[in-house]
């Protein structure tokens, strides 16, 4: 296959739709926890704000400033994070980390639509952008617990 089909496989219409319609993309005015990741070869950025409720995400914003294939990403946490909980959320990462570098499968429900990203597979460069924001999301899990212990 050419490099040039590559691409365009690469960057499919769903993963472009995806990228055009990122959900929840106001900040938090008051969230639990804030984080921002950097993807340094690329220089995509995320920030992610939560707000937790017994035990689960009750509010989300994010502030998506990367690659299409980093904003289908954010596309895809932000339209099912809200009820997830830190196990799901470390979970998806796991698996999507999995996917990325191993050809596993992708992350169950409620993140399983990030199987769309499985061509990026083979884009070793593209996959930092592609974990922001799990990335961030687990990191901002990991503020809150930290605070709750406190």
């Amino acid at each position: 296959m050419s490099a040039e089909t590559d691409l365009v496989k690469l960057y499919s219409n769903r993963i472009l739709g995806l990228a055009a319609d990122i959900p929840h993309q106001t900040r938090l005015e008051t969230p639990d926890a804030s984080v921002k990741r950097r993807a340094p070869l690329c220089g995509s950025t995320v920030t992610v704000d939560v707000v937790m409720k017994d035990g689960r995400v009750a509010e989300y914003g994010q502030d998506v400033k990367a690659c299409a294939l980093g904003q289908a990403a954010a596309s895809v946490v932000g339209a099912n994070v809200i009820g997830t909980t830190p196990d799901q959320i470390r979970a998806a990462l796991d698996a999507l980390k999995a996917m990325l570098k191993e050809g596993g499968p992708a992350p169950e429900a409620p993140f399983d639509g990030l199987e769309v990203l499985r061509p990026a597979q083979e884009y070793k460069n593209r996959h930092a952008s592609i974990l922001l924001s799990l990335e961030a999301l687990n990191e901002a899990m990991g503020q809150i617990s930290q605070s709750d212990c406190a």
